[in-house]
């Protein structure tokens, strides 16, 4: 082999020896199964670091010491990094956000149906326009109105002719014509037809109509004066008397609905918690979505007294000024119900936690020194809660973390 090296100097370069750095006469394998072991050394040590370590507890509780309620950390403790603490401060009472709906006046809406059966015969008046009240909606050829139109001037009559018979009984009954007892019958048969009269009458004005009257259509008028928003009808249309219950509106719709478009009622359906925030008369703000940036105002008249066993929410009803005709009614609005302006000490909901039935906080006594502390508490709105004992202004309270003490006391 060494002629043949000798012959192949090139040859014998790459077989003896991969890196041309190594010194002369060193033999290749013997070089590589060396330095094999330190490589394998450097691996496995590789392997332990980044593939087999371990992993550290982040929270070291043999590095607290607990006290009773207090519990203390040494300087630069893991566990401070995780803990934020703030002064409290009092903050004026801020105000709420609800969401609700627009709905017609209903001091000044009439839902009307027909009291009578027939067919509509003619609409005088046309949707949205503006009606006094008394004014003719709808003129229908009805066989009811006119039977009792009928009735009434036929009583009207009989009741006429009675007294007329009367009037001569009692003429005969001067001079001597008639008994007494015929006199007490005309009498009694007056008074009869009278009351008829009266009745047929009565019933008559009941559908709006007069014995004077000279049309014998049913009239059928606004009882109030405002705008007609709603018109069931059309002419020809057959409607019934049996339509008008007023015990299932959501189920029979009115014929027609007049009402005044410049007041409109504010319907809330609130909870339970956001009932310490609402007064009757307290004003509050609405916006609709329809108009952004423009604020509308209103008056809260009426909560009521009753949680609605189904949703467990309270309505509450409010006015609403709208007289430049910008609202509609139905509209989904927010509303915002401004605070009282009371100045009240708050923290955030996560500083506050149950310990039994009790509410507490954590409070820094001194740095890595926090104390646990009872308070009472009032009203929880947006992420805080108001503070009615147990902690004063300028205490700092752990807003972050108080969970994580606690479970160290465990």
């Amino acid at each position: 082999m060494g002629k043949f090296a000798a012959m192949n100097p090139d040859l014998t370069m790459k077989h003896t020896c991969f890196d041309p750095g190594l010194p002369p006469g060193v033999n290749h394998f013997w070089w590589l199964a060396k330095n094999a072991v330190k490589w394998l050394l450097v691996l496995w040590t590789l392997m332990s670091l980044f593939g087999c370590q371990r992993p550290v507890a982040v929270i070291d509780d043999q590095a607290a010491k607990i006290e009773g309620s207090q519990i203390s950390f040494p300087t630069n403790a893991p566990q401070l990094t995780r803990i934020e603490v703030h002064p409290a401060e009092k903050q004026s009472a801020p105000g709420i956000t609800l969401f609700g709906r627009l709905i017609w006046d209903g001091d000044a809406t009439a839902a009307i149906y027909s009291p009578v059966s027939g067919r509509v015969l003619h609409l005088p008046v046309a949707l949205n326009q503006t009606v006094q009240a008394g004014a003719v909606l709808a003129e229908i050829d009805s066989p009811d109105y006119s039977q009792a139109l009928a009735d009434a001037r036929t009583a009207a009559a009989n009741a006429f002719a009675a007294g007329k018979a009367l009037d001569r009984t009692r003429e005969l009954l001067a001079h001597g014509a008639v008994a007494q007892k015929d006199c007490e019958a005309a009498t009694a048969a007056a008074a009869a037809a009278q009351a008829e009269a009266d009745r047929a009458q009565a019933r008559l004005a009941n559908y709006g109509g007069n014995l004077t009257g000279t049309n014998f259509a049913y009239q059928l008028r606004a009882p109030l004066a405002g705008s007609l928003v709603v018109r069931n009808l059309s002419p020809g249309q057959e409607i019934r008397s049996d339509m008008m219950l007023g015990n299932a509106p959501q189920v029979f719709s009115p014929l027609l609905v007049v009402t005044d478009p410049t007041q409109l009622w504010l319907q809330l359906d609130v909870t339970e918690h956001d009932l310490p925030f609402l007064q009757v008369g307290a004003p509050v703000q609405v916006q609709a979505e329809a108009m952004p940036g423009e604020i509308f105002s209103a008056i809260l008249k009426d909560i009521s007294q009753t949680l609605d066993p189904t949703t467990r929410t309270i309505t509450v009803r409010g006015s609403v000024d709208n007289t430049a005709g910008k609202l509609r009614a139905e509209m989904l609005v927010k509303v915002t119900v401004p605070g009282d302006g009371r100045a009240r000490l708050e923290l955030p909901a996560r500083a506050v936690f149950l310990r039994g039935e009790a509410h507490c906080i954590f409070i820094e006594e001194r740095p890595g020194v926090f104390s646990r502390r009872a308070i009472k508490v009032g009203e929880q709105t947006d992420g805080h809660i108001e503070i009615l004992e147990g902690l004063q202004a300028g205490e700092r309270v752990v807003t972050d973390g108080a969970l994580l003490l606690e479970k160290m006391f465990d």
